[in-house]
Formats: structure tokens, sequence, C-alpha cells
């Protein structure tokens, strides 16, 4: 199987059995076998898809707990009433309250944490239930009391996990007090119903849900592997010539994508108690897991080339032997990896010894090589994998493992921590430091405040779902677009589960009361299973237990009234919440989102920083890949905020934030790249030494002059683009001899190169001026100068036409930029200055369309407007009227995502069009 332990980086695949980023022994085959956890190393299972749905089993487990806790209190709640004297009703309201706050309010992963948290329950919560029994005569008292305690649940919510659930009992207390009517002589009794429930939920919690971190760990990194496997699957599709290799890339990319929120996830559970408790071990997991997902890209990327090429069928079958291989072959058994690579490379020789070898055929066999060499370290590194086992390894990591990465709900966090950062930017003099902590209580108690008249004026029996919906609508969400979600999410799961629940209602009948005590647990797991999927499988889950609930008390006609009333309720207090979250204290999606991106050009900067510490001290505390993995989870924090409330078909997306967010997924592959191949231990000399900290010191500046910009919506520097001077060193290294650490440096330069090209584009897009010629300044040498010096030049005059073809070309290729070529001027062509600008045509090709995709493309320059726009028709397209300077080529298809490439436009001095090819 494709394990976790892969080469350090998908482009340099010359690596050693043993890096020098882990130093770790490679053991025996039969020791490797003995230690490997089985549940992750195993082979297939028919039960695989869930954990690939599901990494680690959060969403199971949640099902699974709220099942337990509710069958526990409900059952206990039940027979306390009988043993009590209380009535049945208000016994399984009560203690069916401690199962279903235990299971949705508390999931501490250590039975201590648990154990404190449901114990302490019972308290909060029957003290209020004496409250509302004698404020139950004061109906302004009591609906006051309501809006306090919701407004005081927030406020506690900043002081931690206890505190927030000590608010929600108050609330929930009140309102079950408010509910069922309990007199006041009966909260003796009630406390003790809910002290008994909320034992009975911990002792079966502890014996059928005991916390595991570490196996969810394990469950985590099993899924992985079945994503891993997802990958070489779609890759032995691609390369079947009969096979539709457009599906086949599609899965891929699914692929690709569930791999890195697998990885992101891992990276945020080593981070929680009890499941790494050796950070060195935690460390070497993470590089493991990180240089796996990048190699697995790598492989994607170079089946993806060869599925476009006229592979020879002996090496694409030799090629599709050893995918297939690298799939199925269990973690213990990693040697049979290598003799799949080498029947590749095999093959790859005898087709370039065949007489007649063309550049077609040199180009499949460089994507070949690439495969083998990948499938080959992929079984040297295996070996650092399988040694982790249980244990600490024998030789640890340089560095202790240190968290990046944030998890909601078992997943890489969103848009709250960007949120608090805009809070406390703005709060940090004054009476405004105090706005962190009232923002949101005020927001709960005025929204409240209005609702809670309305509603009990549509039905006093029944307000509270008023503020149900203030509640719901103000947990969890941190911008208007967060919220109108939601709102959308509740109104169409309470229609569906009305639906459901109604259906059900009269296929059971009335009177049978085990049978719906059946339904409602079953509704509120279901829900619990779906929620942390769609907020509307909660609801539906959790509407269809209501709907058997109020079928006790409720004739069946008036059914739809009562579940129109609710929807009005929950609608009205959402929308009322909304709108308090809007104008009190505002903060407005575009500045969180701004911050967020701020967030994500910090991360950059500090991996470019570890990136100069690492090659001026090999010694350094140094975590290339941790830095790495930090921007990683700042995309998916861009990505979160930058989704859109109505998603528009992708040809009528222009709008600038897909533009940027595609600009930071290219310049994230980069990063990732950079910091495997980067984390090396390497001595230069003086003069290229210099030159690369001057290098990293300009990019660092350029990344706080955006950074500044992002902050204060001002662009007061410009970007001072650092690949001409990446390309002279790495040109003067080249003349090294060659081996792994030449070829991974020539690789840190190159994913260097590309990283400030993707960056300076999107520099253009926050209002900052790119620099082109930006290592004039810096130059130094005689060689820097005359470089600088033809650079400048070639901005400014055509470049020379090559004899054969009448097409200009450049001196020579720079690997990394996006380079805008000028063609012969015919007679069909239209002149570059028609409409006012400049003419660009060329085609757009993908793997999967080899014949032209169609689509559309937009055209938008520096400041972020667009001003051009065209059709792509059988791979071509045309756009008009382009300005010199830097532009942005945005392509949207049906069968892609957005893709985004730069274009300069040059001040020609003859009439031409300017031709740019693009491949998706």
């Amino acid at each position: 199987m494709i394990s976790p332990g892969t080469t350090p980086s998908a482009t340099a695949p010359e690596l050693a059995p043993s890096t020098p980023a882990t130093g770790t022994p490679a053991p025996a085959a039969g020791s490797a076998r003995a230690v490997v956890p089985h549940r992750v190393g195993g082979p297939r299972r028919r039960w695989d898809w869930v954990l690939a749905a599901d990494p680690g089993l959060g969403q199971l487990q949640a099902g699974w707990r709220t099942l337990v806790a509710m069958v526990t209190s409900l059952a206990v709640g039940y027979g306390m009433a009988r043993a009590l004297d209380v009535p049945a009703m208000i016994g399984m309201m009560v203690g069916g309250m401690m199962g279903l706050m235990s299971a949705f309010a508390v999931a501490e992963n250590t039975w201590q944490r648990l154990t404190r948290a449901i114990l302490w329950m019972p308290f909060p919560y029957a003290a209020v239930l004496w409250l509302a029994a004698e404020l139950h005569d004061d109906r302004g008292l009591e609906i006051g009391m309501m809006v306090v305690a919701l407004a005081l649940t927030f406020f506690l919510a900043r002081f931690g996990q206890l505190p927030l659930l000590t608010g929600m009992m108050l609330f929930n207390g009140l309102m079950v007090g408010m509910m069922a009517g309990i007199p006041a002589d009966m909260s003796g009794k009630a406390f003790a119903v809910a002290l008994v429930s909320a034992v009975a939920v911990l002792l079966t919690r502890l014996l059928l849900c005991w916390p595991m971190p570490r196996e969810d760990l394990l469950r985590t990194q099993r899924a992985f592997v079945v994503e891993a496997r997802r990958v070489a699957d779609a890759a032995v599709e691609a390369l079947d010539p009969d096979a539709d290799q457009e599906r086949a890339v599609r899965r891929m990319a699914r692929a690709l994508h569930h791999l890195n929120v697998t990885t992101v996830t891992i990276d945020g559970r080593l981070a929680q108690p009890e499941v790494a408790a050796d950070p060195s071990m935690a460390e070497l997991l993470h590089r493991h897991l990180f240089d796996a997902e990048l190699a697995l890209r790598g492989i994607g990327r170079a089946v993806q080339d060869l599925a476009r090429l006229d592979a020879p069928p002996h090496l694409r079958e030799a090629m599709a032997v050893g995918l297939v291989i690298a799939r199925d072959t269990p973690l213990g058994s990693a040697q049979g990896l290598r003799p799949a690579a080498e029947r590749i490379r095999r093959q790859a020789d005898r087709v370039l010894d065949r007489p007649g070898a063309g550049g077609r055929q040199a180009e499949t066999v460089e994507a070949a090589y690439r495969v083998a060499h990948l499938l080959d370290s992929l079984a040297g590194s295996l070996s650092h994998w399988l040694s982790l086992g249980w244990s600490t390894p024998e030789s640890p990591a340089q560095v202790p493992f240190q968290p990046t990465v944030a998890l909601e709900r078992n997943l890489p966090a969103g848009s709250a921590a960007a949120t608090q950062r805009v809070l406390a930017s703005r709060t940090e003099k004054s009476w405004r430091r105090a706005i962190p902590f009232v923002r949101a209580p005020l927001h709960a108690g005025i929204a409240a405040a209005i609702v809670c008249p309305i509603t009990d004026a549509i039905d006093p029996h029944r307000f509270y779902w008023g503020l149900v919906g203030v509640m719901i609508t103000l947990f969890g969400t941190n911008t208007t677009h967060e919220r109108l979600r939601k709102f959308a999410h509740r109104m169409a799961g309470t229609v569906a589960g009305a639906v459901i629940g109604i259906a059900l209602l009269h296929l059971l009948g009335r009177g049978h009361v085990y049978g719906t005590l059946t339904i409602i647990v079953a509704g509120l797991t279901l829900g619990a299973w779906g929620m942390q999927r769609a907020y509307a499988l909660w609801v539906v889950g959790l509407v269809i237990a209501l709907v058997q609930l109020y079928g006790l008390t409720t004739p069946y006609g008036g059914m739809d009234h009562l579940l129109g009333e609710r929807l009005l309720d929950n609608g009205l207090g959402i929308l009322v919440a909304t709108g308090c979250a809007a104008l009190i204290f505002p903060l407005s999606s575009r500045r969180i989102t701004r911050e967020a991106e701020r967030g994500y050009v910090s991360a950059v900067d500090t991996l470019v920083s570890q990136l100069a510490l690492r090659w001026e001290d090999p010694d350094a505390p140094v975590r290339l890949r941790g830095a790495a993995r930090a921007v990683d989870s700042a995309l998916f924090q861009v990505v979160s905020l930058a989704r859109p409330l109505v998603r528009m078909p992708r040809g009528l997306r222009g709008r600038d934030a897909d533009n940027r967010t595609a600009l930071l997924t290219t310049a994230t592959g980069h990063a990732r790249a950079l910091a495997a191949a980067a984390d090396i231990d390497i001595d230069l000399a003086p003069g290229p030494a210099e030159r690369f900290a001057r290098i990293t010191t300009a990019l660092t500046r350029s990344l706080r002059a955006l950074d500044r910009s992002l902050t204060t919506g001002e662009p007061e520097e410009g970007w001072q683009r650092v690949s001409p001077l990446v390309r002279e060193l790495q040109a003067e290294l080249d003349t090294a001899p060659p081996g792994p650490r030449a070829s991974r440096i020539r690789t840190t330069l190159r994913e260097l190169a590309a990283l400030d090209e993707t960056l300076a584009g999107y520099a253009e897009r926050c209002g900052l001026t790119v620099h082109y010629n930006s290592a004039a300044e810096t130059a130094s040498s005689p060689m820097e100068r005359r470089t600088q010096a033809l650079v400048a030049e070639w901005a400014v005059r055509p470049p020379t036409r090559d004899t054969a073809t009448g097409s200009a070309v450049a001196d020579a290729p720079l690997p990394g930029q996006i380079q805008a070529v000028e063609t012969t001027r015919t007679a069909a062509d239209t002149p570059a200055t028609s409409h006012g600008g400049v003419t660009v045509v060329g085609a757009v090709r993908c793997p999967a369309h080899p014949e032209g995709c169609a689509g559309w493309v937009t055209v938008i320059d520096a400041r972020g407007k667009r001003v051009a726009a065209g059709p792509v028709r059988s791979g071509r397209y045309r756009v008009e009227g382009l300005r010199p300077g830097s532009h942005t080529v945005i392509v949207s298809a049906a069968s892609h995502a957005p893709h985004a490439e730069f274009l300069y436009v040059p001040r020609t001095r003859e009439a031409g069009a300017i031709g740019h090819d693009m491949r998706l």
C-alpha cells in the first residue's frame, strides 16, 4: 500500500532510504510487520469507504454517543420518576436533557475531563429549575430571565468549555422549567433525577464510549491510506487508453482534496491531549504524512501528463502494474514496490534505445522515470513510517512537534480565528477593550429582547422557539453569509423533517410509547451523525424527533399549524439575530476575509523566514513542514470565507475573491513542495549563501508590505519580484555535480521562484505595484547587472524572432514564469492596437480534452477590474483591448475549477498579437 512515509519532495525522487530530516534507521522487514498497527496497514476492507467519508469516525462517534446517552437518560429518568412519584414526562424531560447535552456539548477525549463536565451539569440545571418555578407567576420576569440567561451563555463562552456548559445548562433549565411547569416543591426531586441520570450517562459513556484519542488518530491514518489507494486507483484508470480519462482525472482531484483534508486533520489531532504523548513521535508522524501527500500529488501530476501522451503499450502497462502494486501492497511488504519501479525504468530505457525517438517520446520517458522514482522512494521511506508503530523511535526528530492546525468539529477551522483577530485589533484602547467580551452577549440579549414579545404574541406557550433561533444563529457563525446559510439550512431541514416526521407519526399511530421513543432517539442519533456534514441534516433528525413528541399532545389536524408556527418563530429569531450582529459592533465580511488572507500571508512569511534560518544554521530548531502545514490551514480559513452565499455558474463568476483564492491555492502547492525540498543540511559557499539570504530578505520584505496593505487597506509599498535573482542563483549552482542534494537545491529554487511569481500576481490583485526588475536595485556583480539589463530591455522591446518559425522567442525560457510571446502578424490578425489595446490569442488544453477545452476566459487588470472576456471554442480564445501592463487570465470551464495565470503585456513597437497558451 502507498504508505504515509514517502519522499520529501514529489519533484526530487532521488532520496536515499534514510533522510537527514529524520535520521531514523530502517528496521528489518520482519520487525516492521511486528510494529505496524494492523488497523492502519491491513488489506482492503469493506468498510474502508466509511473511514474515507468520516476520518477518525468523528461523525459516527457523535451518533453513537447520542444513542447511548439518550437511551440511558430517558430510561433512568423514567425509572427515577416512578421511584420518586414524579410525573413520567417530567422525569424523562429532566433526565433526557442530561443525555442530550452530554452528547452534544461534552466531547472530551480524557476520562477525567469527561467526568468533570458530565457530573457538573445537574447543579446549574437544577438551580434554575427552582428559579423557573418561583417566577412562573410573573410572565414578564420569566421572559426577562430567559433573555438574560441566553446573553450570559454567550458571555461565558469566552472562558472555556466548562463555563460555556454552565451557561447552556442555565438556559436549558429555565426553558424546561417553564415548559414542564415544575412546581418549587418538586425541585429537590428534579435535582435527584438529573444527578442520577448524569451519573448513569457517565457510566455508560465510560463503558461504551470510552475516549480513545490514539485509536481515533489511527483511524484517521487509515483514512489517509484509503484516500491514497483511491489516488492510485484513479491513476491506473487514467493510464488505461480505453477508459474515460476525464472521469479518472476528476476522481483523482477529489481523492487528492480528501487526502489534503485528512492530513491537515491528522495534524490537528496530534495536538490534542493523549493523542501523541511523545512530541518527537508526533513530529515524525507529521513529517511522513506531509511527505506522502506531496509524493502522491507528484504521482498524480505525472500520470496526468502521461495520459495525454502516446506512451508505448509496454511502458503504459508497466506503470499500471506498478501503481496497482502500490495500491494493493500491505504496509508490511514494502519491498514489493522496488521491482515494480525497476520494471518501469527498464521499459523506459527500451523506449529511449529505439531509433528515431523524438521529443514526444522523451517527454513520455521523463514522466515514466518520475513515477518510477516516486514508487522507489515509497519503498525506501516506508520503513520510517513502520518504525513508529506504537512507541517512540530510537532516533527522535530534531525538534518536537508543535501544533499549527486548529480543528472545529474534527475538521480544519474556518472563520473563527480571523474574526477574533479582527475584533482584537479594533479593541486595544480605552472602553473598547470590553467589546470582545460583550459583543456576542449584546447580540444575543438584544435579539432575544426583540424576538420574545413577538413570539409570545404568536403563541405564549412556545415563545422560546424564537430564542432557539437566536441561539443557534449566533453559535458557530462569524459572518452574515454564514448566518444566512444557516438560516437556509434551518428552513430546509425543518420542512424535510416535518414531512418525514408526520409520515412516521401516521404510520406508527398514537399510544405506542416505545415506538415513539425509538423514533425520537433514532432521529437525534441520525441528526448528530449528519451535523458535521451539513447543518440541515441535524435539523431533519431533530424535527423528526420533535414531531413524535408533539404528537403525544397535539391532534393530527393541528400538527401542520404547530410546525408552521415553529418554522416562523425559528426563522424570525435567525433573521433578527443576523440583523443585530450586522448592526451592533459590526464586523464586515470583507474585513474578516482580508484578515484571513493576511493570516495566510503571515504564514508564508513564517515559512520563508524558517527556510532562511534552515539554510543559514542547519542546527536551528526549524520545522519547515510544520510551517507549510500552517499555510495549508490558513488556506482553509480563506476558502471558508470566500465561499459565496449563492453558487453561480462558473462561466458567470468573475469575482475578485475567486481570483485571489485561485492564486493562493496555487501558492500553497508551491509552499508544500518548497518546504519538503528545502529541509536538508546544506553548506553553501559564501557567495551563493549571501545571494540566497538577499533573496529571502527581499521576499520577506515584500510579504510584510503585502501584510501591511491588507491590514490598512492602503498599498504603501510595492512587491519586489525575486524570481530573476533566484533563477540567476540557480544558473550558478547548476554547475555543481549532480546528485540528490543538487536535485533538491534545484527544486527548492524552482519552487521559491514559482511561489514569488504566484504571490506577485496576488499582490497585484490587492493593489500593490509589482516591480518586474526587482533585482536591479540589489545587483552587485557584473553578471547580475547584465542579467537585469537584459530583463529590462526585454520588457520594452520585441524579442528576437526564430528564423525557422517566424515566431518571437526569448533568449532562455525561465522556469516558473508565465511569459507573453509576441507572434508574427499575418493578414488575418487583428492589429495589436485594435479597440485601443492589445489582442491576446491562445489555446486552452488539458489532459482530459486534448482537442481543447470549452469555457470562458476573463482578463483582469492589476486593480482587479475586468477588462476583457470571451468564450473558448474548440480550445481557442481571443480577447482584445488589453493595455500594456500586468494582467491575470482566468479560465472557467464546466469540467474544471477556475484556473488563473499571469500575463504581462509589453509595450510593443510594432503591430501584432500576444500569444498565451494555457494548460488546465
